[in-house]
C-alpha cells in the first residue's frame, strides 16, 4: 500500500469534496453530498403553474424541472424552502424540448390516458442514459435539491399496452440507475409510486411520492420510508376523493405521511391536513 502524502478538504455550499493525493497517484474525488429529508415535511406540488414570489408557507415545493427556471428555485431557497425537480423518466412526451433526441427504437405505444405521451423501452438504457442523464443535469444546474422521477412503474403494463415486454428486474435496474445517477449529481431522489418495489428500493431512495395511495388502499406499502424517518409525500386527487373524505383520511392515517389533496392537473389549488 502506498503511503498517503496530503489531504485537502474543500467545502463548497452543501458539497464536500475530499481530495486524497497519493505519491505518484491521481486525486480521488468523492461523490457530492445530497439532502436527506425527514418524515413529516409540509409540501406543495405545483406543475401546471409556476410559483409566485409569495409561495405557500411550506417546507418543500415539487416543480416541473423543464418549466421552472433557476431564479425561481433560488427564490424558494432564499425563503428556506427545499425543491423537488419533477422529471418524467419512464415515458416520452412530445412537447418536451428534448423529445427529438430519443431514438425511435426506444419509443413504444401511445399512452391513451395521456395524449402526446408514449411508453419508453427502459431496457435500452445504453441509448436512454445520455438523455435522462442530461435531464438530471438540468435539475442539478437549476439548483434543485432532489428529483421526483415520474413513471418508474411502467413494467406493470402488458406487452400489448407497452409495445414491448418489461419485467420487474428491468424496472429495478432502471430505477436503481436513476437513484445512482441522481446521487452522483448531489440530488436526493424519490420513489414515485411502484409500491410493490418498496422492499428493494427504500434503503437507497431518500423519500417516496405517492398518488391515490389512500383511494387505492396501498399506503402501508410505503411504511419502510416512514419507519426510516424518510418522507412519504402523498397526493390524493379530487376526482377520486371529495374534500370531506380527505378530512377523514387525515384523521385516520395509520402512518406519518405528508398528505395533500390536489386537482388532477396539479395547479396551485391545495388542501393539506391540519
Amino acid at each position: 500500500m502506498r503511503r498517503l502524502r496530503t489531504f485537502d478538504i474543500v467545502l463548497t455550499g452543501t458539497m464536500i469534496v475530499l481530495l486524497i493525493v497519493a505519491s505518484g497517484g491521481p486525486a480521488v474525488r468523492a461523490a457530492p453530498m445530497h439532502w436527506h429529508p425527514v418524515a413529516g415535511l409540509t409540501w406543495q406540488i405545483q406543475l401546471a403553474e409556476p410559483p409566485t414570489d409569495a409561495p405557500l408557507a411550506v417546507e418543500v415545493y415539487d416543480l416541473d424541472g423543464f418549466e421552472t427556471d433557476a431564479a425561481t428555485v433560488a427564490m424558494l431557497k432564499a425563503k428556506g424552502i427545499r425543491t423537488l425537480c419533477y422529471m418524467n423518466m419512464g415515458t416520452w412526451e412530445e412537447w418536451r424540448p428534448d423529445a427529438g433526441t430519443y431514438p425511435q427504437s426506444a419509443i413504444g405505444n401511445a399512452w391513451d390516458e395521456w395524449p402526446g405521451e408514449r411508453f419508453l423501452d427502459i431496457r435500452q438504457l445504453d441509448v436512454l442514459a445520455p438523455i435522462l442523464g442530461a435531464r438530471l443535469d438540468l435539475c442539478a444546474a437549476k439548483g434543485f435539491d432532489a428529483v421526483d422521477p415520474d413513471n418508474i412503474d411502467t413494467y406493470g403494463n402488458t406487452v400489448e399496452t407497452l409495445g414491448f415486454p418489461l419485467t420487474e428486474a428491468d424496472q429495478l435496474r432502471f430505477n436503481r440507475w436513476i437513484g445512482e445517477q441522481a446521487h452522483a449529481r448531489g440530488l436526493a431522489v424519490g420513489q414515485k409510486n411502484a409500491p410493490e418495489l418498496t422492499p428493494q428500493l427504500a434503503a437507497t431512495f431518500d423519500f417516496a411520492v405517492t398518488e391515490d395511495c389512500i383511494a387505492d388502499g396501498w399506503c402501508e406499502a410505503m411504511a419502510s420510508y416512514s419507519e426510516a424517518n424518510k418522507p412519504v409525500f402523498a397526493i390524493e386527487y379530487t376526482d377520486r376523493m371529495p374534500e370531506q373524505t380527505f378530512a377523514a383520511a387525515c384523521a385516520t392515517a395509520s402512518m406519518p405521511i405528508s398528505l395533500v389533496l390536489k386537482h388532477r392537473n396539479l395547479d396551485t389549488w391545495r388542501v393539506a391536513c391540519p
